[in-house]
């Protein structure tokens, strides 16, 4: 029974899944010296993943990422004086990632490899002032995650996964200093579905 049920559960080469997911978001910015206080977001997430055996596949996701980072502080234009405030920076990700499936039932993974975001927006809250200009378009870095799959049906999984995201690019324009860099873990839940 448990050969039968592990036959039906685990993929193989040419599978397709599709998937969605919640998440909650820590992240912060470092440079060469200093690393931030921690900002909190969301994200949300679709994901493609391809299989080439039932232990490796190919992982594409597209992912609407609130990064940033908390007690900073902005100038204020008209009276110079510096106030306290957090910055939102919100991105577009695409992560494109080796994915190896392991444990008796390949219901465990872990996935690897580059991602590029794509800047929306940022904002202070202090005065809600949108900061975007101040970035750079782009951020690129690695990706790492582990999760597990639990089976619903053979067609259907919900997920729970850990992953983080490294930046390796100067996110701020025109910065002399160091360069400053992302980094953001996050806990996801989600569903899986495999099609056929």
């Amino acid at each position: 029974m448990i050969s039968m049920t592990t036959a039906v559960v685990a993929q193989k080469r040419g599978d397709v899944e599709l998937g969605v997911n919640l998440g909650f978001n820590k992240s912060s910015v470092s440079n060469d010296k200093n690393q931030s206080d921690q900002g909190a977001g969301f994200n949300f997430a679709g994901s493609v993943d391809y299989y080439f055996s039932n232990r490796w596949s190919l992982k594409g996701k597209l992912i609407y990422d609130q990064k940033g980072w908390d007690n900073d502080v902005i100038q204020d234009s008209n009276t110079g004086y510096y106030y306290p405030t957090n910055f939102n920076v919100n991105y577009l990700t695409v992560p494109v990632m080796a994915n190896w499936h392991f444990g008796k039932t390949r219901n465990w993974y872990l996935d690897f490899g580059p991602y590029i975001g794509f800047l929306l927006n940022a904002k202070d809250t202090h005065y809600g002032t949108n900061v975007t200009n101040a970035f750079n378009t782009t951020d690129f870095g690695l990706s790492l995650g582990i999760g597990v799959k639990i089976p619903v049906s053979d067609k259907i999984k919900i997920f729970i996964e850990m992953d983080g995201q490294g930046g390796a690019t100067n996110i701020i324009k025109d910065n002399p200093y160091s360069a400053i860099t992302n980094s953001r873990s996050s806990l996801n839940f989600g569903m899986n579905f495999l099609l056929k």
